[in-house]
């Protein structure tokens, strides 16, 4: 007998708007009930960063910015307002392309991407120009709001926080995994064997960043409103992962 795999997603509806010290893994339980959804075994609660971003005090006014020398600089080679220049600078560890409407950085996190990750949509911009930088610690974010909902409900949750981010040698962003809690980021199938009985010698999955495309096509990336989704079916072994797991390191990039 062959048996059908199965994948299901679900993203909540009815969310609310979300502010500064709000209690998050309150609004996902409330979300959950409201949505008629009993979380089980294994599920996998994915967030978007906007909304942890929101919670955790990351939204920052650009009137208290002062630009700096370089900000300014660079902000005339991007086309873009020093203030947030500034920003990005503060948020990233180098500076690797610039070019008319963008900056391409290493985010302190690790992550190589466009602008820092800092964000002016979907952001209040009432009283004047807000932007919208990531978490400090999303890996540690993630394992509190696990942390708390695994307590209320009383079964194994995974957690995900995920942004939306360009590749380099693809056109598009795809939803990538920023936190991890509770699943492996990184699953090494390194020793396996394929359908022929060959051994795998490099296949390493991004199991993190799979979960984050396919609860991205739920979530949607502009007025949905749709910032929780539960992801349901993913069969690989429980870790207690992080996204560092998949952050190449410097010393094997190849193309710097």
């Amino acid at each position: 007998m062959h048996r059908a795999a199965a994948l299901s997603i679900l993203a909540l509806g009815g969310v609310p708007m979300f502010d500064e010290g709000d209690d998050l893994a309150e609004a996902i339980a409330t979300a959950l009930v409201d949505n008629e959804v009993q979380p089980l075994p294994g599920d996998i609660i994915v967030l978007a960063q906007k909304i942890v971003s929101k919670v955790e005090g990351r939204l920052v006014a650009l009137d208290n910015v002062v630009p700096s020398d370089l900000a300014k600089k660079l902000g005339d080679e991007a086309r873009k307002d020093p203030r947030l220049v500034e920003l990005i600078l503060s948020e990233s560890e180098e500076v690797v392309r610039v070019k008319p409407g963008v900056l391409i950085v290493r985010h302190r996190l690790g992550l190589v991407m466009a602008n820092a990750g800092i964000d002016q949509s979907n952001v209040d911009h009432a009283g004047g120009a807000h932007a919208l930088l990531l978490p400090i610690d999303p890996d540690d974010s993630c394992k509190k709001i696990r942390a708390a909902l695994n307590a209320r409900f009383d079964v194994d949750l995974g957690v995900v926080i995920i942004d939306s981010l360009g590749r380099a040698w693809r056109n598009g962003t795809a939803g990538t995994a920023i936190g991890v809690a509770g699943i492996a980021g990184l699953v090494d199938l390194r020793g396996r064997r394929d359908v022929h009985g060959r051994m795998l010698e490099s296949s390493e999955l991004g199991l993190a960043d799979e979960i984050a495309a396919a609860a991205s096509l739920a979530m949607g990336q502009a007025d949905e409103g749709r910032p929780i989704v539960v992801v349901r079916g993913v069969t690989y072994p429980r870790a207690d992962g992080s996204a560092a797991e998949l952050i190449r390191p410097l010393h094997m990039d190849l193309f710097r």
